[in-house]
């Protein structure tokens, strides 16, 4: 091996063939000589000023945008991880359909107002749990009226020799009653229902004392959610400001001439929930009401102009404790231990109001089908 100027180990004879050889081929590690373009293109970026970070800034920037991209789809992708942990429904809810139902049944409108009987129940609906913001979700009752608005009153016409405007008060005070015996909402929490008393007739006194004797002291033989709709404020609070309702009113002609009869079959649905502070199970109750008041021609007959006589109600309460008469409804939560008469016989669907409450009252406690 021989030494070249700089004393550095020289080539062989056979390593500098070798490396002539590559070099002729492009191959290898000898040194290849740039075209004329290149060399063209080499000087002129040596003599054009540089912009400041032109090659490497775009690089650097774009780098960090796809970290940021990433960091951020980890983020969301972990949050939606940590969300199905505490609340899985909403994925099952997706695969299982019932997301696309729960829409469906929010988006539904209005049904129009009963004007007959019908003739079969509600059709089922998905049956899905009320929550404080949604207290009617899984109910048909999502999609009947507001409050009195479910009370609609039919035309009035003259019927059992009465004309057209003293129907049309008539119907006007049973409405009154019905809205302040289950709707007026000092009622609702226990608080005497005045202006429904207010509606009868003094004159017909073994009804109103009846009533005064059982919002006094309530009791199995007097119970008075016979006729007005309580919970206590200390037990329960409403959902809301909500109750729905749905039924209809009819007037029939009396006995005798000069009296006629005002008929009102209901349903009130009451969203309630425990008043304790993070309460949050939502009950319902369903109030359905048949009630029958008279009307007479004070000319005729011993009658207070302007009042009604209440004849007969009969009430149907669903989900609420069996052999509790303190004058309170009371609907069962989980948490609630299991006392009392437990609920037995052939579901019934609270909902239904094809049949009259006389056809499908059980004896003893009953069990309801859906609430």
């Amino acid at each position: 091996m021989g030494n070249n100027d700089n004393d550095r180990p020289g080539l062989s004879d056979e390593e500098w063939a070798r490396f002539m050889e590559q070099a002729a081929e492009g191959a290898g590690d000898a040194p290849r000589e740039p075209s004329a373009r290149a060399r063209m293109v080499t000087e002129r970026l040596r003599n054009e000023p540089e912009p400041p970070g032109w090659r490497t800034a775009p690089v650097r920037r774009e780098r960090a945008g796809r970290r940021r991209l990433k960091a951020a789809a980890a983020i969301v992708f972990i949050a939606g991880i940590a969300l199905i942990a505490v609340r899985p429904e909403l994925l099952i809810d997706r695969v299982t359909g019932r997301a696309e139902a729960r829409h469906d049944a929010k988006a539904a409108a209005p049904i129009p107002a009963e004007s007959v009987r019908p003739t079969a129940p509600p059709p089922s609906v998905d049956p899905d749990r009320p929550t404080l913001r949604e207290p009617f979700r899984g109910s048909p009752a999502a999609q009947w009226a507001d409050g009195a608005a479910g009370i609609e009153l039919p035309e009035a016409t003259a019927v059992g020799g009465l004309s057209a405007e003293k129907v049309a008060a008539a119907l006007g005070k049973a409405k009154e009653f019905l809205i302040a015996a289950n709707l007026d909402p000092a009622t609702l929490r226990g608080g005497r229902p005045e202006a429904a008393l207010a509606v009868l007739d003094p004159k017909d006194p073994e009804t109103v004392e009846r009533l005064d004797a059982s919002l006094a002291k309530p009791g199995k033989d007097q119970d008075p959610l016979n006729a007005f709709t309580r919970y206590d404020p200390a037990e329960l609070k409403l959902v809301g400001d909500v109750v729905k309702v749905r039924g209809r009113m009819w007037v029939e002609p009396g006995k005798e001439p000069g009296q006629a009869k005002v008929l009102a079959d209901y349903t009130f649905v009451y969203p309630l929930v425990k008043a304790k502070e993070g309460a949050d199970q939502v009950e319902r109750t369903i109030v359905r009401r048949e009630m029958t008041f008279s009307i007479v021609d004070p000319r005729k007959w011993e009658a207070t102009a302007g009042r009604l006589w209440l004849d007969a109600y009969r009430v149907d309460l669903a989900n609420s404790a069996c052999e509790v008469y303190d004058g309170y409804v009371h609907p069962a939560f989980d948490a609630d231990p299991v006392t009392g008469t437990r609920p037995s016989g052939t579901p019934e669907d609270p909902y239904d109001r094809s049949k009259s409450i006389d056809a499908t009252r059980q004896e003893g406690c009953g069990t309801v089908s859906r609430s």
